[in-house]
């Protein structure tokens, strides 16, 4: 408390640099935290396309500037990291004394990270270690660390992990039932991710409600090329759908989310598939991209409104597999008050929410079609007045809560 308190007192800006490497793209953004104002904000695709550079700048005067940046394609970490900073350089001149510490995001803290902490090089080689954990994301993750410490070696880096808002699980949620010296030993249970998303979920809808988070049961869906439900007690995190990396649970763009385990021997003494090769099948070419083509939701609606019967069926398999979480964990909480989308798709999908939500129509969700359909940049109900349940589209904003985080 007392080194928050200095912080705040300081003169001048306080402002923070966030840094969100993820699988497939790279965000980053620049808070004022005195009033929590993103000034400054870029995502970068990481689909080889040219011109995937998309920016938005506050101005100083009341507004924001949104730009689409020309580049080279970017299929990579390390070089879409170089154009961020030269985006930086190019835009703020003065960008070595623009901000005064950088948050990252990072996976896979295992049962190590339960908070966030600055970072130095025994905390990147604890994150080093737990790759094998998150091989998608934790490598990217020190990337990001790694490049922008060599290029701003004085300025305070803090590690801020997607597990930790997972460490209140009891056991029942987090041990698997397998030997238990595969857990004491090896630390074999489910630690949970997109957790920075599902806590600033939780705490964006008790702020909409006005209502104090410790008396809401939330189930929070976060839909995206990442998929994930969170199950949320009294601002308390009782189950989530990942697992002890981020393959399990829902289906995702190019992850397969629940398989039965047995699948691995029976590639491997069926078709010769090694443990590499299964690993990349399942996180790489599985999920909507395996059953389709595709990984992007867009790309297989529009298939699906075609007539693309494989399209079709991977957005219901998609759809089906929500419903069963969020009907166990209807159970898990004891009923339920609020039931959140956030992520790319659930932001975003006006189709995906109402194919849910139908599906829902058992618990007492009654879905306002017209408000499902509208776009907004802040946090909306979608549900009718008379629905048993509150159903809220909120948009995501982990970098402000890496921000919020990183201050802290």
């Amino acid at each position: 408390v007392g080194s928050e308190m200095c912080i705040r007192d300081r003169p001048g800006p306080m402002r923070i640099f966030v840094l969100n490497s993820g699988s497939s793209s790279i965000k980053y953004s620049i808070f004022d935290m005195h009033n929590e104002t993103r000034l400054f904000s870029v995502k970068i695709e990481l689909d080889g396309k040219p011109g995937s550079i998309s920016l938005s700048r506050r101005q100083k005067t009341p507004g924001v500037i949104d730009q689409h940046i020309e580049s080279p394609p970017v299929t990579d970490h390390a070089s879409g990291l170089l154009q961020i900073i030269e985006l930086l350089q190019d835009n703020e001149p003065d960008s070595e004394n623009l901000f005064h510490a950088i948050g990252h995001r990072v996976v896979h803290g295992g049962e190590s990270f339960h908070l966030p902490v600055l970072i130095d090089e025994t905390i990147i080689a604890a994150i080093r270690k737990m790759i094998p954990l998150a091989p998608l994301h934790n490598p990217v993750n020190l990337t990001g660390i790694e490049e922008m410490h060599r290029r701003f070696p004085n300025i305070v880096q803090v590690a801020v992990f997607d597990t930790a808002f997972f460490r209140t699980l009891p056991p029942r949620a987090y041990r698997y039932a397998v030997p238990d010296e595969l857990y004491r030993e090896h630390h074999v249970r489910r630690y949970g991710f997109h957790g920075i998303s599902h806590q600033y979920v939780s705490a964006e809808v008790a702020s909409h409600l006005k209502q104090p988070l410790k008396s809401l049961r939330i189930i929070s869906v976060h839909l995206g090329n990442g998929a994930s439900v969170a199950a949320i007690e009294n601002g308390i995190c009782i189950d989530t759908s990942m697992g002890m990396t981020p393959t399990e649970g829902l289906v995702m763009g190019t992850r397969c989310g629940d398989v039965d385990p047995s699948l691995h021997f029976y590639l491997t003494r069926s078709l010769g598939v090694n443990i590499d090769e299964i690993e990349s099948l399942l996180n790489n070419d599985s999920g909507l991209k395996g059953l389709c083509g595709f990984h992007d939701m867009r790309e297989v609606q529009q298939m699906s409104n075609e007539g693309d019967e494989h399209a079709r069926l991977a957005i219901d398999i998609y759809c089906y597999r929500a419903c069963k979480y969020i009907g166990a964990y209807f159970t898990a909480l004891g009923g339920l008050d609020v039931l959140a989308f956030t992520g790319g798709i659930g932001e975003n999908d006006p189709v995906i929410r109402k194919t849910i939500c139908d599906r829902l129509s058992v618990f007492g969700i009654s879905l306002n079609e017209k408000q499902n359909i509208s776009r907004k940049k802040s946090t909306f109900a979608i549900s009718m007045e008379s629905s048993k349940i509150k159903v809220l589209v909120v948009p995501a904003n982990e970098e402000l809560e890496i921000a919020r985080q990183t201050f802290s």
